[in-house]
């Protein structure tokens, strides 16, 4: 049930990141939104898979939110947003529990 915890959690941050961004017009309350699920999702990851795969999944974590951008010009915003998300969120049940 975690591993559904951090799922949810890396999600409504990237989620929740692009939108606050895109409402508020300012990048960087957005961004905060985006860091702070991030650290929930780290804490969550490390206690139930360890420091190893906590790093791993924040580099994935990151590495989306970096990702999203340029597959936004291929394919629009919110389908971009929604494909890194979907990606992040299959990644976390994944690894982001002990086997």
């Amino acid at each position: 049930m975690s591993s559904l915890l951090s799922s949810l959690v890396s999600s409504a941050g990237l989620l929740g990141g692009y939108k606050t961004a895109r409402d508020t017009g300012n990048r960087q309350l957005g961004g905060a939104v985006l860091a702070a699920a991030g650290a929930a999702a780290f804490a969550l990851w490390k206690r139930d898979a360890g420091t190893a795969r906590a790093a791993a999944l924040t580099g994935s974590y990151v590495a989306a939110f970096g990702l999203s951008h340029p597959l936004a010009k291929k394919m629009g915003a919110w389908p971009s947003v929604f494909t890194v998300t979907g990606a992040m969120a299959a990644a976390s049940l994944v690894f982001g529990r002990r086997r």
